[in-house]
């Protein structure tokens, strides 16, 4: 499989998307070109942002046919920007990379209201460069998406609506969005109220009786972003239990949100911190920074999660102790954690169930287990395995009256596609059929498929 293999599966898409969307600053990469297929504008915007041993040629070259192989020999490819899909099926691809992060423009258009962004840029780029300008970013409403030929299709509610009913929720499946649309608002730079608590095991009952008061089931005032708990070693504080952080957010002045809190003052905590900041610097806040753990690249991952709608306060200590034997056992996984995630969810809520294929609008909780290795082959997988899937039945027994679900960015592609893509029958149904329609040869299938791929190869 030669290196130009990459560049000519891409390259259709690529200049289809500068013609279309943003023009990037050119460079002085040097690139060999072949003149009779792309134009010299083409070329130098291209420059800037592909490697410099590529060769750019569009469909009208001589060379086009031969190097246009990914389709015409199924070779698989696979478009990768910040590389976090930590799904099993992701593990199975074999083939084309077509590397996304060199598409990082960003513009404002010239009615403040929305921005233009290309398919390779990140969310910590996005709030930096809106907040920097003054905005924060809204809802996307339009995507420019290709299909697994290289066209392009513009995807909102008007244009192919059907599309845009299946990448709101399933759109891994159905193509690469190389751009799209979004809306923004002005941020007036005001500051947002930030309290992290830590807790000893002894007060963990108490603690998940507060939290389901204050969040209750899907009804937290959305001026509260939202709070977010964390089992993990903290060996400052103790040898041999796990210490219990809960984090929470708000949308305005301390002094509002104050009294909110007063009930988890008194529940004896270990230590409490206090910040505000502006909203650009929020998700540092709760362990997401660009430059965090939880983005470090090439380590292998044990996941596993359970959607939930309140916490089972019997299931949240029993997971506690679990974690606290199975540290006991091998205290070098002391840097697992049991993540829970509870958000203000009244925005989703107010959309009907049938408007996306999002099948999940009556889950309030998102959790996460995570056990980090350096290799793949640790000894230890077997065991983080076996531990994983003791915490996410624990998660799921403490609410028996409910099927399991699974956020899909948060699955570990192991759970049933119900799980993750909804149980009503009509819903797989609507997602196969669009699948036949416009990815009919499964070409999108690493990323929580709907679809398995075939890795015959």
């Amino acid at each position: 499989m030669r290196p130009l293999s990459f560049l000519a599966v891409s390259s259709l898409a690529l200049i289809q998307s500068f013609a279309a969307g943003l023009t990037l600053p050119s460079s002085e990469a040097q690139i060999r070109r072949t003149r009779r297929s792309v134009n010299a504008q083409t070329q130098q915007e291209l420059a800037s942002v592909i490697s410099s041993n590529s060769t750019i040629f569009g469909p009208t070259d001589a060379n086009w046919a031969n190097e246009t192989e990914s389709n015409n020999h199924n070779i698989p490819f696979y478009a990768v920007s910040r590389g976090h899909a930590l799904t099993t099926s992701v593990g199975l691809f074999k083939g084309i990379e077509i590397d996304m992060r060199s598409l990082d423009g960003i513009h404002i258009n010239s009615n403040s209201v929305t921005a233009q962004f290309q398919g390779g840029v990140y969310s910590d780029e996005v709030i930096n460069t809106l907040w920097n300008q003054g905005f924060v970013t809204g809802n996307v409403y339009v995507w420019t998406t290709r299909k697994p030929n290289g066209t392009a299709v513009r995807v909102n509610e008007n244009s192919h609506p059907d599309l845009w009913w299946a990448m709101r929720g399933a759109g891994h499946n159905f193509g690469i969005v190389t751009s799209f649309e979004s809306k923004i608002w002005p941020d007036n730079f005001k500051t947002y109220f930030v309290k992290s608590y830590q807790f000893a095991g002894s007060s963990l009952d108490a603690l998940i009786e507060q939290v389901n008061k204050f969040q209750g089931n899907g009804t937290l005032d959305p001026t509260w972003l939202g709070s977010f708990g964390l089992y993990t070693m903290n060996t400052t504080l103790s040898q041999t239990e796990a210490t219990i952080t809960w984090i929470f957010l708000y949308d305005g002045a301390q002094v509002d949100a104050e009294p909110a809190l007063k009930p988890f003052d008194q529940l004896r905590p270990l230590s409490v911190d206090e910040v505000n900041v502006p909203y650009k610097v929020i998700n540092d806040q709760i362990g997401g920074a660009v430059n965090g753990s939880l983005c470090e690249p090439n380590k292998t991952h044990i996941l596993g999660t359970a959607n939930l709608q309140t916490y089972n306060v019997t299931a949240m200590r029993a997971i506690y102790d679990l974690y606290n034997q199975k540290i006991s056992q091998h205290p070098e996984l002391g840097g697992t954690r049991v993540l829970v995630e509870g958000y203000a969810v009244q925005g989703v809520h107010s959309f009907k169930s049938d408007d996306s294929a999002f099948p999940l609008r009556d889950d309030n909780i998102l959790t996460y287990f995570d056990v980090r290795f350096d290799s793949s082959d640790d000894p230890l997988i077997d065991f983080a395995t076996e531990w994983r899937n003791q915490t996410v039945d624990l998660w799921n027994a403490g609410q028996p009256e409910r099927k399991p679900t699974a956020y899909v960015n948060y699955a570990a592609g192991y759970e049933p596609l119900e799980a993750r893509y909804g149980y009503e029958p009509w819903r797989l149904e609507r997602l196969r059929k669009l699948k036949s329609q416009y990815d009919p040869n499964n070409r999108f299938a690493w990323y929580n498929p709907i679809i398995p791929p075939n890795t015959g190869y």
